[in-house]
């Protein structure tokens, strides 16, 4: 039986004796693609909470996910490909049974195809975990390229995540049920039939030629029927028993809203109060400063820095009561080399970037710890949250020109940074160490 087989032809369309280059093609990508996605998928669920292979499973969700969507898209191109033009014709000496079969099987396969990925859509939407029954807030980025956005209004949804994920499941257990079968019906056609329908899909094969079969239209509804019927069950039966009880560990808050686009770094900038301190006022070298942040993700460690940021500083060793620095940071401005995790670094439960664009850093007071190092005491500031810092830096003078290097940890918990889907660390490491360079020249 051939499963490639769909109903009714339509009068424009007339069979050919194979199908096209650009539907064999697509037929075997897609292949290729569903194949790699059964034991990636098996293996990652068990490994994603284990310590030793934690970090190997979150990357290999972050290819899940993209080739999922690969999958998609090709499924959308083959179903439009399907419409507008004709495939071959079942052979004549197919039974009834096998020919509603063949083309049940060829509407099923479709209607999964396009069901799976969205299923697993849903659930990364709904940013909940069902591996942990936590929250649990990740970006999906397309091979690193860009930013799949996720559905709207889904966040947070216990049930959601749950439901779309038992469907994801077993209708993935279709599929691979589907393949087998698939898989069979070749062989028969070829070793047994011998009636070339494999050599239809397979150029380098050369196959016996057959009479063609071409279903009337009131019999191709069964099939039809009968392969999204399928298709339905399947989801619904694993949405249904993969239904949650009830949670006796309450839900943290879900993260601020997102709200209106950052605001121009320049725009924060030049609306930085400036200083009342009269301490000697520095030019910032920023080819040659940054700020750098680190930490573990996962089990490896992890670093990043701010693209963007300025600042106002006015330092001066004999005259610390004078000196003061404000920093401002633009926080969608994080890069860590890893899409997924800059993407994530911009949502709520994090730097919340869209509605708050900055972190402020503003000193109080300075302190001389002898020689070249010193202690900055100030308020660091992200989203709603401020908090106490003390910066230790050293501090060295050549001329004109002045280096500063300082460091220190910062704990999520006390900013509030992650505490939505990771507040037991995790994922991410409680503390997170900032360093700043700056190369400054004396104005």
């Amino acid at each position: 039986m051939n499963i490639h087989s769909s109903s009714p032809v339509r009068p424009a369309l007339k069979s050919g004796k194979r199908y096209s280059a650009v539907a064999i093609a697509l037929h075997w990508v897609s292949a290729l693609l569903v194949i790699s996605m059964i034991p990636m998928g098996w293996w990652m669920v068990r490994a994603i909470n284990k310590p030793d292979t934690q970090q190997l499973a979150y990357q290999l969700f972050q290819v899940h996910k993209s080739i999922g969507f690969a999958i998609l898209a090709l499924t959308l191109l083959r179903v439009v490909w399907r419409l507008t033009h004709p495939i071959p014709a079942l052979p004549a000496g197919m039974k009834g049974w096998e020919r509603i079969l063949a083309r049940a099987t060829h509407i099923a396969f479709y209607g999964l195809l396009l069901a799976i990925p969205l299923t697993g859509w849903v659930y990364v939407s709904a940013g909940w975990a069902v591996s942990t029954d936590r929250p649990l807030m990740v970006a999906t980025s397309w091979f690193g390229l860009f930013t799949i956005p996720d559905l709207p209004r889904l966040e947070s949804m216990r049930t959601l995540a749950f439901g779309a994920m038992g469907a994801h499941a077993y209708m993935a257990y279709g599929g691979a049920l589907l393949i087998g079968l698939h898989l069979v019906a070749a062989l028969k056609h070829h070793v047994i039939d011998r009636d070339g329908v494999l050599a239809q899909m397979l150029p380098f094969l050369r196959g016996r030629g057959h009479e063609d079969h071409h279903a009337p239209v009131g019999k191709a509804l069964l099939p039809r029927s009968a392969g999204i019927a399928f298709v339905l069950l399947i989801g619904l039966v694993g949405c249904w028993l993969h239904l949650p009880g009830p949670r006796t560990e309450p839900a943290p808050m879900a993260a601020e809203a997102a709200a209106p686009a950052a605001i121009p770094l320049s725009a924060v900038a030049a609306a930085m109060p400036a200083t009342d301190a009269n301490a000697t006022a520095w030019t910032i070298d920023k080819a040659a400063s940054g700020i750098t942040f680190s930490g573990s993700h996962a089990g490896k460690p992890f670093s990043g820095r701010f693209d963007e940021w300025t600042g106002d500083i006015r330092f001066d060793p004999t005259n610390l009561a004078g000196s003061k620095a404000i920093i401002i940071v633009n926080t969608i401005s994080a890069k860590t080399g890893d899409a997924t995790q800059e993407s994530s670094l911009k949502n709520g439960e994090w730097f919340n970037a869209a509605r708050f664009p900055e972190a402020r850093f503003e000193t109080k007071s300075f302190k001389s710890l002898g020689g070249d190092r010193y202690e900055a005491a100030g308020s660091l500031t992200i989203k709603k949250t401020t908090v106490p810092v003390t910066l230790p830096f050293i501090y060295s003078l050549q001329g004109d020109k002045a280096q500063v290097e300082g460091n220190v940890e910062l704990e999520r918990a006390a900013l509030d940074l992650g505490m939505f889907s990771d507040p037991a660390a995790e994922w991410v490491s409680k503390a997170i160490e900032v360093k700043i360079g700056v190369t400054a020249t004396r104005k």
